[in-house]
This record gives C-alpha cells, sequence and structure tokens, in this order.
C-alpha cells in the first residue's frame, strides 16, 4: 500500500527508498474552451468534439465539449514538476517516454484537473544518472473516475558525487 513521505526530501540519491510511495498532489489546472481551442490550433486536431461548443452540446453523447487526451496527457509534465518530481539536487531532467497511458474518462471544457504521483521503479543507469518510472493518475474534480492513468519515465541526472 502507498503511503506519502511527506517528512522526507525527494533526492536523487534516495529516489529507490520512495518506491511504492506517493510524492505528491499538484495544483489544480482547469482545462477551459480556450485551452482546448489553442490545443487544437497547435496539433491541428479540430475534431468538432473538442472546438465545436455549439454542436457538441447539442450531439455529443458526452453533453458538451472535452479535451483532447493527448491535452491532459501534456499537462502531466507541468503537474509532475508541481510537486518536485525533479529534486533539488538534480543536475538535470529528462522526459524519457511514457510505458503506458490509459484515457479512463473525458474532461469536459471547464473541468480542473490534478495529478497524484506514485514512485514505481527506479533504475540505476550508473554514473549519478536515475531512471524513474511513475505512476500518475490524472483526476478530475469531482469524478469518481480519472481522467486518464500514465506511467511516465524519467531521466534524473545526479550531480557526480551521487552514487
Amino acid at each position: 500500500m502507498s503511503h506519502s513521505m511527506s517528512n522526507s526530501t525527494l533526492t536523487v540519491a534516495n529516489l529507490a527508498d520512495w518506491v511504492g510511495n506517493d510524492i505528491g498532489t499538484s495544483e489544480w489546472i482547469t482545462v477551459g474552451q480556450d485551452r482546448i481551442d489553442e490545443f487544437a490550433r497547435c496539433t491541428g486536431d479540430h475534431q468538432w468534439i473538442h472546438v465545436d461548443v455549439e454542436r457538441a452540446h447539442k450531439e455529443s453523447p458526452l453533453g458538451g465539449p472535452v479535451a483532447h487526451g493527448y491535452l491532459t496527457l501534456s499537462l502531466l509534465s507541468r503537474m509532475c514538476m508541481d510537486i518536485g518530481v525533479v529534486p533539488p539536487d538534480a543536475v538535470a531532467a529528462f522526459n524519457y517516454g511514457l510505458d503506458k497511458v490509459r484515457f479512463v474518462t473525458p474532461v469536459k471544457a471547464g473541468a480542473r484537473v490534478r495529478t497524484r504521483a506514485r514512485v514505481a521503479e527506479v533504475k540505476d543507469q550508473g554514473m549519478g544518472r536515475k531512471l524513474v518510472k511513475l505512476i500518475n493518475s490524472v483526476e478530475i474534480e469531482g469524478e469518481p473516475k480519472p481522467a486518464l492513468v500514465a506511467e511516465t519515465l524519467t531521466l534524473l541526472v545526479g550531480g557526480p558525487s551521487i552514487p
């Protein structure tokens, strides 16, 4: 069972001690229609369930416009930074990829989301580098099921004195 190690500070050196534990929960982020429209412009994904508010209210089985799944996923980077996924003793941090992502519940325009992150695995890559797998559950305010669950991989680089 996971629990929070709130009385301990996450460091590159003690990452292995955090396996199975929650790092924390991010602040809420509002996923408004303006953010959805900007994401559509950036990606070229103008599917009507995201950007045609009137039609989405009339025709969508979801009752209105919803965020792109990849928009919600892209917010993970910021949310993880909010909770201190990159320890203060890390020299650098790199997004290494995703092992698994499941989009569980659509995020309606105007909803607020946050992530809860748990350390699932830490692999020592040598030379102060650690590959960290986090299980991120992106919650939607007021919804019983998460928007998505993602296994993210981050490569942390510690200073020269970190084993």
